[in-house]
């Protein structure tokens, strides 16, 4: 990434972010792991979940609607994983939003991020029906 800093979210910024934390998360050992054995290791196999990551984030940050999902769904079909790997998960996307972003709207994103990912972990972890690692 270069060394410009966005001071405002648009489509083009929030591909960049996408884009700049999944390199990272591709290339983190247990992470990466994962996220490759349910979506694949080919740009070709990555590229539907992408598209669905910028429309996420667009919905997330911009309000726009465009996400049409059920994300609690997607993540429960997910094998059990170690809890601790949200806490790295979201050490990327923050390291990546400061790279990308001035200060207050990285730290929206942030902010954002961890409300997703207490969510998650709530529905992982904190179920009766399910037992953790």
């Amino acid at each position: 990434m270069n060394n410009e800093k966005y001071d405002q979210v648009n489509d083009e910024t929030i591909k960049l972010l996408v884009d700049g934390f999944y390199e990272k998360v591709r290339r983190h050992e247990k992470l990466g792991a994962i996220f490759e054995s349910m979506i694949g290791t080919s740009e070709e196999d990555w590229r539907p979940h992408l598209e669905r990551m910028y429309q996420f984030w667009s919905s997330i940050i911009l309000s726009t609607g465009r996400y049409h999902g059920n994300p609690m769904q997607k993540h429960m079909d997910i094998p059990q994983f170690e809890p601790e790997l949200f806490d790295q998960w979201l050490e990327l996307f923050e390291e990546t939003a400061k790279e990308l972003h001035t200060e207050s709207i990285a730290t929206n994103y942030i902010d954002k991020s961890k409300r997703v990912a207490e969510s998650l972990k709530l529905a992982l972890y904190y179920r009766p029906e399910r037992k953790t690692p």
